[in-house]
């Protein structure tokens, strides 16, 4: 009787999703001059439709959670991503005006991936290290030009059981590229509702912490790794113990002996590393 509960809401859903975005589609025509236009009018269908998608999960979540997000635009909003539900939070909860970021394979979602393609999201090639570095740099371009914010799933991929992963450095890039500052989001409770690669859906309440706003005005390239561990010490911290993950380790790049030391060392005859005076 569950497994039928389940298909129904899934059908109901999907039919109520497929019929928003070819609406949307429609009235995205006459603005495909405007990049800026089409992510603002995505914003409002997700405004409209992530409530209803919500409800048919039977998800609860902070109904002033918009507002909170609302009173940072614009800023980068790094998010932690365990369930298909982050995708309708992330779509009620996006302040207008705010452009995604998602791997390239969203296009294969049913509906959903056709709606971001039409909008003008970005999309990025995760295992093309130099294409994502170069989408990147256009999105910050475009975020200046329009005065946009930013959404994005720092992770990279969708957690398998709630934990937080390790962040990937494009949110920092697009910081870097922008000056815009970071706003973490951090929902908790989701993946309780969805499980990953399951069709399993059961009623949830989900809690969306926004935390505190990170000026991003200091970072430099050469600090970068220090600030994503920064971002994900505060969004672990956020956390309930059974989504906490491992703690990320600032990675410290051994020196290597200038040539005259090495030269040294062998003159010596020691095989271990120069000490200098003693």
């Amino acid at each position: 009787m569950e497994k039928l509960g389940i298909a129904l809401r899934l059908a109901v859903g999907l039919t109520i999703m497929a019929v928003g975005v070819g609406i949307f589609l429609i009235i995205c025509v006459p603005l495909l001059p405007s990049r800026r236009l089409r992510i603002a009018a995505c914003n409002v269908f997700g405004h409209l439709m992530g409530p209803a998608m919500l409800r048919m999960t039977s998800t609860t979540v902070p109904a002033d959670a918009p507002q909170r997000l609302k009173d940072h635009f614009p800023a980068i909003y790094v998010s932690n991503h365990a369930s298909i539900i982050d995708m309708f939070i992330a779509i009620w909860v996006c302040p207008l005006f705010t452009c995604g970021v998602a791997k390239k394979e969203i296009v294969y979602y049913p509906f959903f991936g056709q709606l971001y393609f039409m909008s003008g999201h970005l999309r990025v090639d995760r295992s093309n290290a130099k294409s994502a570095v170069v989408a990147m740099a256009r999105l910050g371009e475009l975020v200046r030009s329009k005065g946009l914010g930013i959404w994005i799933w720092a992770e990279g991929t969708r957690s398998r059981d709630g934990r937080l992963l390790p962040l990937k450095k494009g949110f920092a890039h697009m910081a870097l590229a922008t000056g815009l500052p970071i706003v973490p989001v951090v929902v908790k409770g989701a993946h309780k509702g969805w499980v990953k690669n399951t069709l399993i859906i059961r009623p949830s309440t989900v809690d969306i912490e926004v935390l505190p706003a990170i000026s991003t005005a200091h970072w430099t390239a050469e600090t970068l790794d220090e600030h994503i561990v920064e971002v994900h010490s505060a969004m672990n911290a956020a956390l309930p113990a059974d989504q906490k993950g491992a703690p990320m380790v600032l990675k410290v790049t051994p020196e290597v002996p200038a040539p005259a030391a090495r030269q040294e060392s062998r003159a010596g005859g020691s095989s271990g590393p120069s000490l200098g005076a003693q």
